[in-house]
């Protein structure tokens, strides 16, 4: 259960005007992700977590320092190339945080390796090497030398680069091979080799390879290729090789007001993002000056793009050992839960009517929800579906309900939103599916990115329409609602499902509605909405009432949202901020933010979850939903959060859900004035609590 206040709130006065605009209060938001980062190199660093589950966590970082770089680290350059000289509310200029950036990052590539040496040191002694080429025996590199030559050989195609021949393009992400030759006239001569990625990034050499029992030897590619360089370079002599790779710009610009196509305009630029200009470089500490030089004069660099790497490039490729199948080195499996309101015979249409059902993912099973379309999809009484669909991933059973429901008659309409960050080209393809089966598919608003997770069905019982509804906070995936913490619920609501129709209105056809019943809806009235029920905790402080917030969000970054924090804490309201990653607010400053607490937990699973809670005096509030607490969610994108009407949820999200968080002394990180993240400290009397652990073992109402 929350702590309650030891003694009843007393009257505050309003705190003496302060500057809340001061840059000092406010940490920047880049340093802020790279910080987010760095917690998550601690589980890699955490000898506590499974070894696979380090090698996890390490290519998990890799992953996301990629997409860091493609698109903020490439906005901060374009900004500095357009002599932008515009400050965020931290003050800092585009040119201050690039040098910051390139500070916090070369100490998170070398503590990344080192943890990665000490994870692979322990894997050998499970029976897994990840070794050098060198290091092989004859066997293995005979086994080696027939991989190369049966399957790496022929999707190979070395570039060369001489006056006859221009620079070959280097493609965004991909890991090559620099090449320098003598022919036979005693010329030294250039090329590239661009490393497959669709092929496994650590070839093993097993049993079958090579023909006896034994520890699993791995080794990397591009490594194998440095091997068998002769066999590319026929009669020439290979003088000597080093690895590089190339990140590139990848945040594409829709012009969507000139664009008669949305769908062609994302099409092409998903095609154009190979191109952008490069803005990261690794190479190997033992690359020469000679060959680099080459590659920044021809990739139109300089050293400020730059990074020396001892150790394999490209962490994220570490996912290929992430994935063996040695379940004694992983998190043990579990099997998620079915909420007892479906265990029973009814249908889901007649379990909804009794109750609202919360779902809590991945603890409960996203199964019900994949049932509640297909139930929808075949159900005869059912006229239309309704749904948003932002990341679905392949293969998945909501898309294929949608197409099922289309066949038998419903009226289907799908907003699939193609503006998904790195999703584009799956979303692409999911919406010609649809489009191609007669679906009604509309590709999202002028501005706006649709990011809202609604489902309606609309359903005929008797002489009357009932509307169905699920609402979330994470996305319809099938495989990602295993690995990402979300809630969701089901809904027969009739407030929210009218709410849900005008929605679906204003986003498939023409609308200038300005207000909702029940649900808050960037960019209509979310913001205001938010920022009242927060002004509303304040004025209880200052009456002396019942005041407290609880906000987990992903991201904290709103400027507004944040003052407003900042006077709640001086008003005497209690704040607990629950932020995976990204938070701009400094709590713990005297007088401004004392009252304030910031935990980021990084765990198991991804924390996903958007829940907002509001003491209001007593009569507690929840409101779920997509929204994180950032101008772009609040200003630029299609949101909802909704609220939750069962008072026994309500109880059960505080209590069990919140409060398990908040004691969460295991995988919890602190956040403090100066932006570091300190783990929680347990005292000897204090039990071990990890959140998302007790969550596994626990059942929502």
């Amino acid at each position: 259960m929350l702590t309650a206040p030891r003694r009843r709130p007393r009257r505050t006065a309003a705190p003496a005007k302060q500057n809340l605009h001061d840059p000092a209060l406010y940490v920047n938001r880049e340093l802020s992700m790279l910080a987010f980062q760095r917690r998550v190199l601690e589980e890699a660093q955490d000898e506590g977590n499974p070894l696979l589950e380090r090698i996890k966590f390490l290519s998990i970082v890799g992953s996301n320092l990629n997409e860091f770089f493609m698109v903020r680290v490439a906005g901060l350059f374009s900004q500095l190339e357009s002599g932008v000289l515009e400050t965020g509310p931290d003050g800092m200029t585009p040119a201050q945080q690039l040098e910051a950036i390139r500070l916090e990052y070369e100490q998170l590539l070398l503590d990344c390796h080192d943890c990665l040496k000490k994870v692979l040191a322990e894997l050998e002694q499970q029976g897994i090497r990840v070794v050098d080429y060198a290091r092989l025996t004859v066997e293995e590199r005979a086994a080696a030398r027939q991989y190369f030559e049966d399957t790496i050989y022929p999707v190979l195609t070395p570039l060369a680069f001489d006056p006859g021949r221009p620079f070959p393009h280097i493609s965004n992400l991909s890991l090559n091979l620099s090449v320098l030759i003598r022919d036979p006239e005693g010329n030294e001569r250039f090329a590239r080799i661009k490393v497959p990625d669709k092929l496994p990034q650590l070839i093993p050499l097993r049993k079958n390879l090579l023909g006896r029992a034994g520890p699993l030897t791995l080794v990397w590619i591009e490594q194998v290729i440095e091997a068998h360089l002769d066999a590319l370079f026929p009669g020439m002599r290979i003088l000597e090789s080093h690895p590089f790779h190339v990140t590139r710009d990848a945040e594409m610009e829709i012009q969507e007001l000139e664009s008669a196509d949305l769908l062609e305009e994302v099409e092409e630029g998903v095609r154009q993002r190979r191109f952008g200009a490069v803005v990261r470089l690794m190479v190997h500490t033992g690359m020469p000056d000679s060959i680099l030089d080459i590659l920044k004069t021809n990739l139109e660099i300089d050293n400020t793009e730059v990074f020396h790497v001892n150790g394999p490039l490209a962490l994220n490729r570490l996912r290929d050992l992430a994935a063996l199948d040695r379940p004694e080195l992983k998190d043990p499996p579990f099997t998620p839960r079915t909420p007892r309101q479906l265990q029973g015979d009814d249908d889901i249409f007649t379990a909804i009517r009794r109750n609202d059902i919360l779902l809590h993912h991945p603890f409960d099973s996203f199964q019900p929800v994949v049932d509640f379309l297909r139930t929808a999809a075949r159900d005869p009484q059912v006229l239309a579906i309704k749904m948003t669909l932002y990341r679905v991933g392949p293969k998945s059973p909501v898309v294929q309900a949608l197409l099922d429901a289309n066949r038998s008659g419903k009226q289907v309409a799908v907003l699939v939103e193609l503006k998904a960050r790195f999703d584009e080209e799956s979303n692409i393809e999911w919406a010609r599916a649809l489009e191609g089966e007669g679906v009604h598919v509309v590709y999202g608003l002028i501005g706006l990115k649709v990011h809202a997770k609604v489902a309606l069905v609309v359903r005929q019982e008797g002489g009357a329409v009932r509307r169905y509804l699920h609402l979330g906070t994470g996305n319809y995936n099938a495989v990602t609602a295993q690995i990402y913490t979300d809630l969701g619920l089901l809904t027969c609501d009739d407030e929210m499902g009218a709410d849900a129709t005008d929605l679906f209105n204003y986003l498939t056809g023409y609308s200038a509605k300005n207000d909702y019943r029940k649900l808050l809806v960037a960019p209509v009235n979310l913001r205001r909405s938010l920022e009242s029920l927060i002004q509303r905790e304040i004025d209880h402080a200052r009456a002396g009432r019942e005041a407290r917030l609880i906000l987990k969000t992903n991201a904290l970054v709103d400027g507004r949202i944040i003052r407003l924090l900042y006077q709640a804490s001086q008003a005497g309201v209690q704040v607990d901020l629950l932020v995976r990653g990204i938070c701009c607010l400094r709590p713990g400053i005297p007088g401004l933010s004392d009252r304030i607490h910031v935990v980021s937990i990084v765990g198991r699973f991804l924390e996903h979850t958007r829940m907002y809670y509001f003491r209001n005096s007593g009569e507690d509030e929840i409101y779920l939903g997509s929204a994180d607490l950032m101008p772009r969610n609040i200003n630029r994108r299609v949101e909802t959060l909704f609220p939750l009407r069962r008072a026994a949820m309500v109880k059960y999200l505080r209590d069990r859900v919140l409060a398990t968080y908040l004691k969460d002394n295991l995988k919890a990180r602190i956040m403090n004035a100066a932006g570091e993240y300190p783990r929680a400290e347990r005292n000897g009397r204090e039990n071990a609590v990890n959140a998302q652990a007790a969550l596994l073992a626990r059942r929502n109402p």
